[in-house]
């Protein structure tokens, strides 16, 4: 059996989604142990420069539910930028979750060499799809996933490795 667009989609959205879900639980979860406000983390960033952990759960939705959408030739779903809690950022993983999954297998025939556009503020990017999945897209994906992780490790949210890779902890 060959691996397909729509496997490595589905299976990355969900795995590492939920993963970003259960990060989120963990960061209340250390939020009410400590005893501090939990804006805290949400606005937590590593550097000066770089999203606050909000702006980062908020792109790693709009990678995943913008892979799935654009592999499948359709406009990705908007969602407003508008969350302040991590109830509120949980809702939308739920969200991204509900649309991706909506989507068949079917959706994403021709995928691989389906043209892909993305407009930014000083260009328009071409991919074909295979090359937006590896190249783009994923690494997105995994770089806000992986700033989630670091901003709440670095905070002092108990996490390791393998709440990363959503692997249970040995009892």
């Amino acid at each position: 059996m060959s691996l397909t667009v729509f496997d490595t989609v589905k299976v990355t959205v969900n795995r590492n989604l939920g993963v970003l879900d259960t990060l989120l639980e963990k960061a209340a979860a250390s939020a009410a142990a400590r005893n501090f406000d939990v804006s805290v983390l949400l606005n937590a960033r590593l550097a000066p420069d770089m999203f606050a952990l909000t702006r980062q759960v908020q792109l790693a939705s709009d990678f995943a539910k913008g892979m799935a959408a654009r592999l499948c030739g359709v406009a990705p779903p908007s969602f407003e930028d508008v969350e302040t809690t991590l109830d509120e950022l949980r809702q939308r993983i739920r969200r991204t979750l509900d649309f991706v999954n909506s989507l068949d297998a079917a959706a994403f025939a021709g995928a691989e060499t389906r043209e892909i556009r993305i407009p930014t503020r000083s260009e328009e990017l071409h991919f074909q799809g295979q090359d937006y999945l590896l190249g783009f897209a994923l690494p997105n994906f995994y770089f806000h996933l992986s700033a989630v992780y670091m901003i709440l490790r670095h905070n002092g949210v108990e996490l390791g490795k393998r709440d990363f890779l959503g692997v249970p902890n040995p009892r």
